[in-house]
């Protein structure tokens, strides 16, 4: 059965590949011709960010299932993900001013890998 943290994970995980694909190809073919590099580039970051980390997430609920690790870091590392990749997003199509937004994105991500490490090294000590 699945608990409410590793659904959640899930579900982020799953947003945070949709995002990456569905607004980076907006800004690969929709944005070209009137984006500045700059916007692009905030997008390129944010949906490559997203994309890898929807990835870890979905390994790490692989982990977590196997008792390697908790859901606790998936749901931080795609909670993580969808912060820091709409954080760019709002900068780069809204203009917002959310630039001190992405580092909780980025602090999340870092606490997801971490926990996974802990896990790693936790479970081979045993």
């Amino acid at each position: 059965m699945m608990n409410i943290l590793f659904r959640l994970a899930l579900i982020l995980a799953a947003l945070d590949g949709l995002l990456a694909v569905g607004i980076g190809a907006f800004a690969a073919h929709g944005l070209k011709a009137t984006a500045t590099a700059y916007q692009l580039d905030l997008i390129q970051t944010a949906s490559q960010y997203q994309m890898v980390h929807a990835a870890a997430a979905l390994g790490a609920l692989w982990l977590a299932d196997r008792g390697w690790t908790s859901a606790v870091a998936a749901l931080a590392l795609a909670a993580g993900a969808f912060v820091f990749g709409g954080a760019l997003y709002a900068i780069a199509l809204a203009d917002l001013s959310l630039g001190m937004v992405a580092p909780v994105g980025g602090t999340l991500m870092l606490i997801g890998w971490a926990w996974i490490l802990i896990g790693a090294l936790v479970k081979a000590g045993r």
